[in-house]
């Protein structure tokens, strides 16, 4: 899992430069906003009390709040976890999957970029 020491987080960019993640969390009313900033903030703290794995090294927060909403990760390194998109328990699978691609696709580009 992630190590208790601070990390960077940041967010996956699609090929065409957009951040699913920030569409999301943009979509989302104040309150929402809020509970969702403040996981963040707790996730860059190394805070991972309400993770648990989904596979293939995503990882989904749960913020008990409202909708139920999730915030799905992966890590990169050591130090850097990548925010790859969010959603509420009602779309859950169809999350998962989005971060699923998202995770393959950066990993895909990352190792291009090294070659």
């Amino acid at each position: 899992m992630l190590p208790s020491n601070p990390v960077e987080v940041l967010e996956y960019l699609a090929r065409g430069g957009h951040s699913p993640y920030a569409e999301w969390f943009d979509s989302l009313n104040p309150p929402a906003a809020a509970k969702v900033a403040s996981a963040v903030a707790r996730l860059s703290q190394g805070n991972v009390s309400n993770v648990k794995s989904v596979g293939s090294g995503v990882h989904e927060y749960r913020i008990d709040f409202g909708a139920d909403y999730r915030m799905y990760f992966a890590k990169d390194g050591e130090r850097v976890v990548l925010l790859l998109g969010g959603g509420t328990k009602k779309r859950q699978q169809k999350d998962i999957a989005n971060a699923l691609v998202r995770w393959q696709d950066y990993k895909r580009r990352k190792k291009q970029e090294t070659q």
